[in-house]
């Protein structure tokens, strides 16, 4: 690779454009970014360059910035983990890398492995470097978390100044060297604002994807430096342990950036990507459907096949895809969401990445379909398909009465927010379907106004109008014995709420 720097190009993401390097041949490598970056700026340093041009040497080496961050959009605020995830995948598509290795280093491992439980099929490999599945330790308690956020902020408040200590912390074997002090201070003011260096690290202490490493089953390699001061080799052994397969290289040296100290690391790198890493199985082939039932029951269908119940992982994330269809593409907010899920759960700081994860389950089911912010969640319909949708969408009655396959979500009927959308249907195809059997009887279709007259009277037996037009319709047909049995089922349901109702004769 000569020395030119490569052009930064930009990707397209929900609400924001993320910049993005490509460049090198070979096996793609995707880098997940750390804490926070500059993709142009970082070529400045010498041995960030020889460590991204050694990259170009034996692979196609895509990375970028994080919204928020370097040179990505910065009015942008920085995003929760499962946006980040949906950035990522943005970016695959704009550089056209359909499958690659994924170099997820620091605070941005969290998100390869989220990325790699949500879209296995796009992932060739993990390669994890001084990381682990949470960036603070879990078991901390309440007055260690707010040692831990007192921390924070002062790091943020030096960040990018003379009194950072950035270098210390993340290579000290550079501490000395005054001209990389001085420039990383400058290259911390290109990387982030000190308000987005304080949402990072709000959002980085309270990161933790342990519960999806037991879906991480693709190759993984994890590389950690023994006397990382930043991350502990304990988070990238307990890493290892949770992945079933994985293999852990532990490393001499104390640096937490990559590029500091002995870059010998690259060589295992090398070898993994270039043809050490065990045989990977052809991926599927990437759904061309998905579709997404609610009325009469609850089924994820992809290109016809019905996903089975294990494949969800859990029963919160098939209610929270049931309340994304719900809101018909409209935005649900996280709160609500939090509330829904876990409304015993009082701390809301730990339910971000509890939310992520569920988020993940989803987007790994429907191959994608949901679209996330800051501050809400939505379904996206140009992913998925809905029964719901199409029965909105249907303009005459009888295809308002064809697309009712029957009760909004029944399963979940005790569920307080089904019940506005439930109404709402059966409100609908109730008008319609009333419409219709009008229309038939009119035509002497006396047999389609019986049945039209029988599904309404399954969805309400107290609908007296219903009970008289089956019983008028099968009187109609000359079936006399059946328009009696109706009637006296009519009574009957009339009775229970203390109701006369007209004789036979009168109706027909």
């Amino acid at each position: 690779m000569s020395d030119v720097i490569p052009p930064v190009r930009f990707a397209d993401a929900l609400g924001a454009r993320i910049a993005y390097q490509d460049f090198g041949t070979g096996p793609a490598i995707v880098a997940i970014p750390p804490l926070a970056q500059n993709i142009e700026i970082a070529w400045e340093w010498p041995a960030i360059a020889h460590m991204l041009r050694r990259f170009a040497t034996f692979s196609r080496y895509v990375h970028f910035d994080k919204r928020g961050t370097g040179a990505s959009d910065r009015r942008s605020k920085v995003n929760d983990i499962d946006e980040r995830v949906e950035d990522l995948r943005a970016v695959m598509d704009a550089a056209g890398v359909d499958r690659a290795h994924l170099f997820g280093f620091s605070e941005g491992g969290p998100m390869t492995l989220l990325f790699a439980a949500t879209y296995p099929h796009r992932v060739e490999s993990l390669i994890l470097g001084g990381t682990g599945p949470y960036m603070a330790p879990p078991e901390q308690d309440a007055a260690e978390r707010a040692a831990a956020r007192q921390q924070a902020e002062h790091f943020a408040t030096v960040w990018g100044t003379p009194e950072s200590y950035v270098v210390d912390l993340f290579a000290p074997s550079l501490a000395t060297d005054q001209a990389y002090r001085t420039w990383h201070q400058r290259y911390e003011r290109a990387a982030a604002s000190q308000d987005s260096m304080r949402d990072l690290l709000d959002l980085m202490l309270h990161m933790d994807v342990r519960a999806i490493l037991p879906r991480i089953e693709v190759p993984t390699l994890v590389l950690h430096r023994v006397g990382d001061q930043m991350v502990p080799v304990e988070f990238g052994r307990s890493l290892a342990a949770g992945i079933a397969g994985s293999e852990i290289v532990e490393l001499e040296g104390n640096d937490h950036f990559t590029y500091a100290g002995d870059q010998g690391w690259m060589d295992i790198v090398e070898r993994w990507v270039t043809g050490t890493v065990v045989q990977k199985a052809t991926p599927p082939p990437y759904p061309t459907s998905v579709r997404i039932q609610t009325l009469g029951r609850f089924a994820v269908v992809v290109d016809g096949v019905e996903v089975e119940t294990a494949e969800w992982g859990s029963r919160l994330a098939r209610t929270l895809c049931k309340r994304l269809v719900a809101a018909r593409g409209w935005p649900v907010s996280r709160d609500e969401l939090f509330e829904l899920l876990w409304p015993d759960e009082h701390d809301r700081a730990k339910l971000g990445s509890r939310l992520s994860v569920h988020l993940s389950a989803v987007r790994k089911v429907l191959r994608g379909g949901v679209a996330a912010d800051r501050q809400s969640v939505r379904i996206d319909l140009d992913e998925a398909s809905t029964d719901l949708e199409d029965f909105f969408r249907a303009e005459d009655d009888g295809a308002i009465v064809a697309a009712y396959a029957g009760e909004f979500l029944p399963e979940d009927v005790y569920d307080d927010w089904t019940g506005p959308i439930r109404d709402e249907v059966r409100t609908r195809f109730v008008a319609a379907a009333r419409r219709l059997a009008d229309e038939r009887a009119a035509g002497h279709r006396h047999g389609d106004a019986a049945a039209l007259a029988r599904r309404l009277v399954s969805i309400d037996v107290y609908d007296e109008d219903a009970h008289r037009r089956l019983v008028r319709a099968l009187w109609a047909m000359g079936e006399d014995r059946e328009a009696e049995r109706a009637h006296q089922a009519y009574a009957s349901a009339m009775a229970e709420l203390d109701v006369d109702v007209p004789g036979l004769a009168d109706i027909v």
